[in-house]
């Protein structure tokens, strides 16, 4: 089955160091704002979620979420959320380990977004 978001072993590592200090967690893929295009990383539930806010995945057991428009850009791409060296955005968990978490992406193959797309949205 494919995903729509995943995490490298070194996200995945941080998500579980993390949750160890914080708890349940949860991601919102930042729309450029404040933070650039971050994946934002909270204790969950210290992020209001809006109405045009779309579950996408998870990632380490963590719920992963996009807005609507930002989704409109990045709905023929899989996320893959990785982590490097430095601060990232001010307002998400890891910036005090000296990490950050960061997005990369690969378009999906036909095969891959027609799987996708005969499913539930999005």
């Amino acid at each position: 089955m494919v995903e729509r978001v995943l995490a490298t072993d070194a996200g995945l590592e941080l998500i579980e160091r993390l949750k160890a200090k914080h708890g349940p967690l949860m991601f919102h893929q930042s729309g450029g704002c404040c933070d650039g295009s971050s994946p934002m990383c909270f204790a969950e539930g210290d992020l209001f979620l809006g109405d045009q806010d779309l579950l996408i995945g998870t990632i380490g057991g963590c719920p992963f979420y996009i807005h609507e428009d930002q989704y409109a850009y990045w709905k023929h791409t899989q996320l893959i959320i990785d982590v490097v060296d430095g601060r990232g955005g001010m307002f998400s968990l890891e910036g005090v380990e000296g990490k950050r978490f960061l997005t990369r992406s690969r378009a999906f193959t036909s095969e891959e977004y027609a799987e996708l797309t005969a499913t539930a949205k999005p």
